[in-house]
Order: structure tokens, then sequence, then C-alpha cells
């Protein structure tokens, strides 16, 4: 058994988690330890954010989900609404080396010979179903906008919806003008965002996106029943993806992240079906004029909130290859 964990998102791992797992004789180490309080480091925003399991080499989760017990957060109302999907098939194979890549990098920073283990197999395991998909990773050296150009790719080739429910929604201007675009030549679009606040600064630089893609057509809903962690999106009626990548900078410039493509429409309606459930049962859409309707000091917060968010990506994320 073999974990591999990130070092801000799991701060706590190595003093409350990790002893017994070694003892136990799980291979465990930690991505990224070094995260110093009020240290600039210019990389130190690029952090693993992949949720990946792949077992016995037969079967693969991959998605948004964090292996963390909801039902013990403090200040927090469970679960998490969050997407994963189970794969079997020719896909395990990147996967499998996606996986076994970055553990012999993470081996290699640390000079750590003793958890060596073989490349995996090349073997084909061969279909297990009809549904056509791919994997796509985020990295900082060959893989850096490999998911982004996916979701622009698609976005651009719609023709009737778009649906997409992210936690963290926060996309550059290419993503926006995508997005405002398919509402122009008559695409339905839909946005299920975060309606609680976990993360005050990037929840009020979230919200002023708000007036821009109100005004454009395009509808705004807010996930409120509990804590939004999903990263998916269908398009039209064959496209859809499930995984790590939220749209904002973190993930789209910084991180590494993991997705699933898959074109088949049993699988899109599915996902979609799932997403108008949710949207009726635990979201608000937004009114048009919500955000004319805010004074003009919540206005300014909430602009300043998202300049100072670019900022800190700009002056703390960049740099760096690893």
């Amino acid at each position: 058994v073999r974990v591999l964990v990130d070092g801000f998102g799991a701060r706590d791992f190595a003093d409350s988690l990790q002893p017994a797992l070694l003892a136990a004789g799980v291979q465990a180490m930690v991505y990224r330890p070094d995260i110093a309080r009020f240290q600039l480091r210019r990389h130190r925003l690029r952090r693993l954010h992949r949720k990946l399991a792949v077992i016995d080499g037969e079967i693969a989760f991959v998605g948004g989900i964090n292996v963390i017990d909801d039902l013990n957060t403090p200040f927090q109302i469970p679960p998490r609404y969050d997407y994963a999907v189970r794969v079997e098939g020719p896909l395990l194979v990147p996967i499998q080396q996606a996986q076994h890549r970055l553990w012999e990098i993470v081996l290699w920073a640390k000079l750590n010979r003793r958890y060596r283990v073989a490349r995996p197999a090349q073997t084909d395991p061969g279909p297990r179903g009809e549904q056509t998909a791919a994997f796509l990773v985020r990295d900082n050296i060959l893989h850096r906008r490999d998911i982004e150009d996916a979701y622009l790719e698609a976005i651009a080739a719609a023709r009737h919806d778009i649906l997409l429910a992210n936690a963290y929604f926060l996309p550059g201007r290419r993503f926006r003008r995508a997005l405002q675009d398919a509402a122009k030549r008559g695409v339905r679009v839909a946005i299920l965002l975060q309606g609680r606040v976990e993360y005050r600064l990037l929840h009020y630089a979230t919200q002023a996106l708000y007036g821009r893609l109100l005004g454009a057509g395009i509808r705004v809903f807010e996930y409120r029943r509990s804590f939004l962690h999903a990263k998916v999106a269908v398009i039209d009626s064959h496209w859809a993806t499930v995984g790590s990548s939220n749209i904002d900078p973190f993930s789209l410039l910084l991180a590494r992240e993991a997705n699933i493509v898959v074109k088949d429409s049993m699988f899109a309606d599915g996902l979609r079906q799932s997403l108008h459930q949710a949207m009726r049962n635990g979201a608000r859409e937004l009114p048009v004029d919500s955000w004319q309707r805010l004074p003009w000091h919540s206005r300014l917060l909430r602009w300043a909130s998202y300049n100072l968010v670019r900022i800190l990506v700009g002056v703390v994320g960049y740099g760096g290859k690893r």
C-alpha cells in the first residue's frame, strides 16, 4: 500500500496519521511538506490537488473527493457535495503511469530509495464498456494547459447547453470570454457555485464576477445545502468531465490536477440529472440584478478581493517548474 498526500492539504498528516501507517507497513510520503507561515516562496502554492486511487491495477477512482471525515469537521454541515468516477479498462494505463511518475518524483526529491517500485506493466487491460474517455493531468512542465484546453474546446463547440459545477470558480479572461461567447450564440449556460462561505477571500472574489456573468445571460446558482466541492461539467448531450480541477488560477496555473473527460450520452445525461436534482433541492438561482442590488461598498469589497487573489497568485505562485 502506497499513500501520497499534499503537505498543505494534509498538513497534520505527519503528526497524526503517518506514524501509524508506517508502523503497519504502509509506504506513506508527503508532497511538499515544507509549509512555512509568512514566508514568501514562489513555489509554495504548487500543490498536489489530485484525488486518485488505483487498486490492484484493475480499478481506479478519479474525482474531487478528499479522504476526510466530514462528520468530524468543525463548523461544517456534512456531507460535502462531490463526485468521483470508477474507471476500468484501457484508461487504467495512463492513470497508473501518472501515479508512478509522481511517486518517483517525490522519491527523488527525498533521496528515498526504500520505496522504489517497479514501473507499471504496459499491458492493455482491454475494453470494459462502450464509452470513450480520456485521462488528463495538469502539471508545470508538459501538461500546463491540458485540462483548461479541453474545457475551452468543448465550450467552443457547444450548441445547446453548458452546465458547470465548481466549488472555487475564478476563471481567467479566456475562460470567461468563452462562456460569454457561448451565451451570445444562444447556448444555455448555467453555473453551480459555492453558496456557503468556506474561504471568505475566494468567496468574495468569485462574487465579483457575478455582474458580468449574469449580464451575459449566464444563469448562476449557489449551492447552500452543504459545502460544494464538485468540479464537474456537462456540455450538450455527450461531453462531460469529472475531476479535481477547479476553474481558478490555483488549479489551472499552479497545482497538479487530474480529470476524466467522457464522451458518452448516457454518462452525460446521468451527470446532468444528478446536478439538476442538486440544484432543485439545495441551490438558489441568483436574480439577474443581484449584483446591482448590492451596496457600493459590498461591490468594492468583492472587487478588492478579486484583485488581491490575482496579485497573490502572481507574486507567490509563479516561478519554478516543480
